[in-house]
């Protein structure tokens, strides 16, 4: 399963006046910086945890359909399916009717189920599915938890500025993160 990014979210859980009060900071002149570490600590939790924070638009390339006829996806909570698509041996695109579909977007991974879809004739990513994943459409919808992390990685990693460049961070992993997410990060045997 390959995962890509089609619409970035439009703000991030956090707020740049939500980590300035953490950080006890008023002046402006590290605004931009802390900005970027805000962005990186976000696409850290999404990565580690497998969740989208804020709503963004997400596309799962498969290259069949599972046996069960339920696609699993990773990226999660899945807010709604936008379209299905199939390339026959050609590589021309067939659109999957989405009527009688149905969606649990909140379990952990997130199933699809859609009744007789297609064959794929592409042998490689010759499905995708494109939806939209995330809690809400600002930080307000974010778990406190999730936020409380991301606040606590930012500090971290901006007390590393002169040591570690915002291109090499995270850095490190602040004491009490693991715990923060542990109730949303993804589960393994």
């Amino acid at each position: 399963m390959i995962y890509a990014q089609t619409a970035a979210p439009a703000v991030e859980p956090v707020t740049l006046g939500e980590v300035k009060a953490h950080m006890r900071m008023e002046e402006g002149q590290e605004d931009a910086f802390l900005t970027a570490l805000t962005g990186i600590a976000r696409s850290h939790l999404e990565h580690t945890t497998g969740l989208a924070l804020v709503s963004q638009g997400l596309r799962l390339y498969l290259d069949r359909w599972p046996t069960s006829c339920i696609v699993r996806i990773g990226r999660g909570p899945v807010r709604s399916i936008e379209a299905v698509t199939v390339y026959d041996g050609d590589g021309a695109p067939q659109t999957v009717p989405l009527a009688g579909h149905w969606l649990d977007g909140y379990g952990r991974p997130a199933r699809l189920w859609l009744p007789d879809p297609p064959a794929p004739g592409r042998a490689v990513n010759g499905i995708e599915i494109d939806f939209t994943a995330g809690y809400g459409e600002s930080g307000a919808d974010v778990p406190a938890e999730l936020k409380r992390a991301m606040l606590m990685h930012v500090a971290l990693m901006f007390s590393y500025r002169g040591a570690v460049a915002p291109a090499d961070q995270p850095a490190a992993i602040p004491d009490g993160y693991d715990r923060l997410v542990a109730p949303y990060a993804r589960r393994g045997l």
